[in-house]
């Protein structure tokens, strides 16, 4: 999963008006991908939508600014705890992608995570396009039970 920030980072730096504007989005965009990770539909691509969780992070941002021009605003900024349960939400994620099989953990990280097309994620593991698709198919729905055990088990 921390492969995936520095394309999150680019594509937020493509987008948002500064660069610190960028990095938070690129932060809030891995912290919201994190949180919600176990809503995500087994046809959704990762890598999409954590793309377009940017987007809308830098699109708020700009909306943000412009209204700021207007009048002087304090800029929050996130406490020593936040940046810490940020931390231990991303260290979770990794632990459960790195529990899964070898083979479901590279197709997932390839499709999900790089956004490799299927035809590409078949061709460099020898894979057939059904064999490709169950092993993706599998890699999620473990992914996403980990992480609701981990949450049902969270005191709240």
């Amino acid at each position: 999963m921390s492969g995936a920030h520095p394309h999150v980072r680019r594509f937020a730096f493509s987008l948002c008006a500064s660069s610190q504007d960028a990095e938070d989005a690129a932060q809030e965009a891995m912290i919201v991908l994190f949180s919600r990770i176990g809503t995500l539909r087994a046809v959704g691509a990762l890598a999409s939508w954590m793309f377009q969780i940017v987007r809308h992070e830098c699109l708020r941002r700009a909306r943000a600014m412009s209204g700021r021009q207007e009048r002087v605003a304090e800029a929050a900024t996130p406490s020593a705890e936040d940046d810490v349960l940020a931390r231990l939400e991303i260290e979770r994620v990794a632990a459960a992608i790195a529990s899964l099989p070898a083979d479901q953990r590279r197709v997932l990280i390839m499709r999900d995570v790089q956004g490799l097309p299927g035809r590409t994620v078949t061709g460099l593991l020898g894979l057939s396009t059904a064999a490709m698709k169950s092993r993706l198919h599998r890699a999620r729905a473990a992914l996403r039970a980990d992480l609701e055990i981990h949450d049902e088990s969270t005191p709240q």
